[in-house]
């Protein structure tokens, strides 16, 4: 596992790479009074334009110091502003923080640094940032983002149980590889689901997961785990881990659809610049989808 340091200029050096983000605002439940101008008139403190009056305009708004300049009345429009509210977690299992090479990242660390990358991009963009489970409130500026760096590494997890859902409306991003049984998942990410339709499962695999390249006599274990298995000849039982793979995948991503989410795959065997762009992606689907 990186340190906070090395995992905010990995995730600097990517927030540079990608486009700015930008969430579109959607209805009040998941839109919340902030800093994020959407270019429109709207509640916020941030001047935007002035225009006529019109007889449905309460006296009130009427901008006297601007219609004193000649015959006709005129409104002061502000900016809509509205900010959302995005909560990362990434799994603290052993068998998460794991690479099959040791000159590859760790599965852990690319989400880490994905995940990062895109809270930068978003607070950048005003939007709140935070960690789920995290004692510590969602904020923007730099100082989110270096809170953010030392959740994402564990510092202020809580613990190893998984989180219950926030008080607040937010968007999710979960990372993890998903190798628990999908019940497991089914019962964790229900919570959240029933607070939030837009949420991103981000599942990270290593190439030697993948592929199964194991031949001859080899014992399997997890980290972290309490099961071990040797078998006399691996290449024996590649086809059916294969399927099984394939299978547990389609159905992670058939509980993502089915909440509403979105399911994004990253090997650690391509760059984790694919990994942020395809986050930042799902992110801004979900202020779409109107």
């Amino acid at each position: 596992m990186m340190d906070a340091s090395k995992l905010r200029a990995e995730a600097e050096v990517l927030a540079r790479a990608l486009p700015d983000a930008a969430l579109q605002a959607r209805a009040a439940d998941t839109a919340h009074l902030g800093a994020a101008g959407r270019k429109r008139a709207g509640t916020g403190e941030q001047f935007w334009q002035y225009r006529h009056y019109a007889e449905e305009d309460a006296a009130q708004r009427v901008d006297w110091r601007r219609s004193a300049r000649g015959d006709e009345l005129f409104v002061r429009e502000t900016e809509l502003e509205t900010a959302r509210t995005v909560l990362f977690w990434c799994d603290p299992h052993q068998g998460f923080d794991w690479a099959g090479e040791t000159t590859r990242i760790h599965k852990a660390d690319a989400a880490r640094i994905a995940m990062l990358a895109a809270g930068l991009l978003l607070s950048k963009a005003g939007e709140r940032v935070g960690t789920l489970g995290s004692a510590r409130a969602p904020g923007f500026g730099r100082a989110a983002g270096d809170k953010l760096a030392e959740d994402l590494l564990g510092a202020n997890s809580g613990g190893h149980d998984f989180p219950p859902p926030p008080k607040t409306q937010s968007m999710f991003v979960i990372a993890s590889d998903f190798y628990d049984p999908l019940e497991v998942w089914r019962d964790r990410l229900a919570p959240l689901a029933a607070r939030s339709k837009e949420g991103v499962l981000l599942a990270v695999s290593d190439p030697v997961e993948e592929e199964f390249r194991w031949r001859g006599r080899v014992q399997f274990s997890r980290p972290g785990g309490q099961i071990s298995r040797i078998f006399g000849r691996a290449e024996s039982i590649r086809a059916e881990y294969l399927a099984r793979y394939q299978a547990h995948f389609e159905a992670l991503e058939g509980l993502a659809t089915g909440m509403g989410w979105q399911l994004v795959r990253h090997s650690t065997g391509v760059p984790v610049r694919r990994c942020g762009a395809s986050l930042k992606h799902a992110l801004e689907t979900f202020g779409a989808r109107l």
